[in-house]
């Protein structure tokens, strides 16, 4: 059974990924899945890979879709885009982790902020 959380998340996928290629880029892959975890969005800009990571809310009562992308999260997303570019032979290519943040209240013109660079990788 999907809840509410999903079908939100899934909206603001979508809306990440029509937004991305508003600005040029291509979508290599949705929903990359291995036993480490998921990143939502692989994308391309030019020669770059981008790991990509969609946060969507409808308010800000807890600090905002950008705040739940902290350190254990980051982590996850490195370990999820090392075993991506292992498998897929792509470890030599430049790489970098973005956000994507959606607010989207009821009633109210949904906002979207893309973080560029967001954070390094990082693997504890």
């Amino acid at each position: 059974m999907v809840n509410f959380r999903q079908i939100l998340g899934q909206k603001g996928e979508s809306i990440a990924a029509i937004y991305l290629k508003n600005k040029g880029y291509s979508i290599v892959k949705t929903n990359y899945r291995c036993n480490w975890g998921e990143i939502d969005l692989i994308a391309r800009d030019g020669n770059v890979l981008i790991f990509v990571e969609v946060k969507t809310r409808t308010n800000n009562n807890f600090g905002g879709p950008t705040a739940a992308v902290d350190l254990r999260k980051q982590q996850q997303i490195s370990k999820v885009a090392h075993h991506y570019l292992v498998t897929h032979h792509k470890d030599d290519i430049d790489a970098r982790f973005d956000v994507v943040s959606i607010l989207a209240p009821k009633d109210k013109k949904t906002e979207i902020q893309h973080i560029t660079n967001a954070f390094d990788f990082c693997i504890s």
